[in-house]
């Protein structure tokens, strides 16, 4: 049997790239690979094709050179307190390298979304406690007078068009590999929660989470070296990283990106890259579809898809079109609860959890919440079946949150795994997603989730994204409002959204919407995920081409200047505000 892998020394050059390659082949057979690194070294002399971007190529082995490079000069660079590198970046070549410099170097990698701006961009770098920024001319310019506690000269400014150029405020440094591998305790990465239900947290990922999450995906998945893993998602987000970078590296697939998601640039890029395997978060399928259908759109390399919070509908007309297998799947970067799609599942389950200690609580008692009853229509006969998933064996994954004890004690509390998440079961241990735990309406004294009823809405035609959510009630309580988006040339028509509500035999009797938002483009987080923060602070007043049901029957009409003047004052003569945050 080998020596454990944290006593692999690098100094022994005679040893050949190839035999390190069957020797940590040799460990991922055994259970003993325990660091990214590790994963990396069994790269470095594979002339397989490890990156594709743009019309540029890597190998594995330049790819780990490239990171080596940069290995070298973040320790070069290092100061005392945490090794913590930002990357500020979209996606592209610079950003893997700079992982796998992590990775050979036993710094972090602080993913910064690039989509931030202002005092939440430089709040993010310093709660990291970055001591270098890797950026790019367009990052400069939006770091440009922030208070980021990082200094002028230990921001690395790269050339967007090298293809191996470390950054123009920098010196060439070497591309040997490192002498010894980093402690499998070391963090590889920070990875920022999406932000969709307050600040964004920085969630831990060491060494060996990360190396062990590849292992795992690359088996589930069935990763292969032949595949071409096309990733369009954000690399500062955990999907990116955990579902598609780290299980291309443990087999040694091919790993093509582009700098950020575009819908109708998707086909185009996966037949370019000839991609046989896809990642999706939030509602990147709904935009996809929503682009013109040709008829030759199946004719492509894709065999499958894996990501989260697509429907039914988008998941089946996806498959349908486009001639490939999409897995949903459950879970998030934190890692302490997951739920897989099993065959043979009800349609709108997520499927079953990975453990029978996964359950669904009542969060204010902590018992279990009963199974889910449905009727004929599949609609839920009793609310008190919802409640949040929880992991009652702990933590699980969940490595804990940087900086941020309180947050990570509210996860942890009674040793148990608390999701934030919204959910039911029914009878047969099928889980049912909910929405988030902020996602409670109130109505009429009859508490529900917003997530049904969305799910409701999107079975609607022209609607691309929704978004349900509470606005303030006069008479306590909250009013159901729905943003819609729908799809490009079409118009809100009233009376027909009235007649497809009516036709729903399993909208409840408090689910439909009282005011109607159309939007032309959903706010979204940077992984796009229904950003729905600043939807509920508008309600109706600050919102344009709002439409409403001034009774209780479904006709609706277009709110102008006089009806929120009466509304507002209907809220104020109760003490109620028309503003609700989330």
């Amino acid at each position: 049997m080998p020596p454990p892998a944290t006593l692999i020394s690098l100094s022994d050059r005679r040893a050949s790239c190839a035999r390190r390659r069957l020797l940590v082949a040799s460990f991922c057979y055994t259970g003993l690979v325990e660091t990214v690194a590790e994963l990396l070294l069994a790269r470095a002399d594979d002339d397989h094709p490890g990156l594709l971007f743009g019309n540029d190529s890597w190998s594995w082995a330049e790819v780990v050179a490239q990171s080596a490079g940069r290995a070298a000069l973040a320790r070069e660079l290092r100061r005392p307190g945490p090794f913590h590198v930002g990357v500020l970046l979209e996606n592209g070549p610079e950003y893997l390298f700079w992982l796998g410099a992590a990775a050979l170097s036993g710094a972090t990698v602080v993913g910064i979304n690039p989509t931030r701006r202002g005092a939440e961009l430089a709040r993010d770098v310093r709660h990291t406690d970055c001591q270098l920024i890797v950026t790019d001319d367009a990052g400069r310019k939006t770091l440009a007078g922030l208070d980021t506690g990082v200094d002028d000269d230990r921001i690395l400014v790269i050339d967007s068009d090298s293809r191996g150029n470390i950054g123009r405020n920098s010196t060439p440094i070497s591309s040997e590999l490192p002498e010894t591998l980093p402690d499998p305790a070391d963090l590889i990465v920070l990875l920022f929660t999406s932000g969709s239900t307050g600040a964004p947290k920085a969630v831990k990922c060491t060494q060996r989470r990360l190396a062990a999450i590849g292992e795992r995906a690359s088996q589930l998945y069935a990763f292969r070296r032949d595949d071409v893993c096309y990733c369009s998602m954000p690399m500062f987000h955990g999907n990116a990283v955990m579902a598609v970078w780290a299980p291309a590296l443990v087999v040694g697939a091919t790993f093509a990106t582009r700098p950020k998601f575009s819908a109708s640039g998707f086909l185009p890029d996966v037949r370019k890259f000839g991609a046989t395997y896809f990642n999706y978060v939030g509602k990147s399928l709904a935009y996809i579809l929503a682009t013109p259908e040709q008829p030759d759109d199946a004719d492509n390399t894709l065999e499958r898809g894996f990501g989260t919070e697509a429907s039914e509908r988008d998941i089946a007309e996806f498959q349908r079109r486009f001639g490939c297998r999409v897995v949903e799947g459950y879970g998030s970067s934190e890692g302490g609860a997951i739920v897989t799609r099993v065959p043979d599942m009800p349609s709108g389950s997520l499927g079953r959890p990975s453990n029978d200690q996964t359950v669904v609580v009542n969060p204010e008692t902590g018992e279990e919440c009963p199974s889910a009853r449905f009727d004929e229509h599949g609609r839920l006969l009793n609310p008190e079946a919802i409640g949040e998933i929880v992991n009652k064996t702990g933590a699980a994954g969940f490595e804990g949150y940087y900086n941020n004890p309180e947050a990570e004690e509210a996860r942890t509390r009674k040793g148990w795994y608390w999701s934030g998440d919204l959910g039911y079961r029914d009878g047969d241990g099928f889980f049912y997603f909910a929405g988030r735990s902020s996602d409670w309406l109130r109505v009429d004294s009859e508490n529900f989730a917003a997530a049904p009823v969305e799910r409701i809405l999107f079975r609607h035609p022209d609607v691309v994204m929704v978004a349900v959510y509470a606005v303030p009630d006069a008479r306590g309580g909250d009013q159901v409002m729905a943003a819609l988006e729908l799809r490009e040339g079409v118009t809100f028509d009233p009376e027909a959204f009235a007649a497809f509500l009516n036709s729903q035999a399993d909208l409840g009797t408090k689910w439909a919407p009282r005011f109607v938002r159309i939007l032309e483009q959903m706010p979204l987080t940077g992984t796009n995920k229904v950003l729905k923060g600043p939807l509920q602070h508008e309600g109706w007043d600050e919102a344009s081409d709002v439409w409403w049901r001034p009774g209780r029957d479904l006709t609706y009409l277009r709110l102008d200047d006089d009806d929120r003047k009466r509304l507002a004052e209907e809220l104020e003569a109760h003490g109620r505000s028309y503003h609700r945050t989330s």
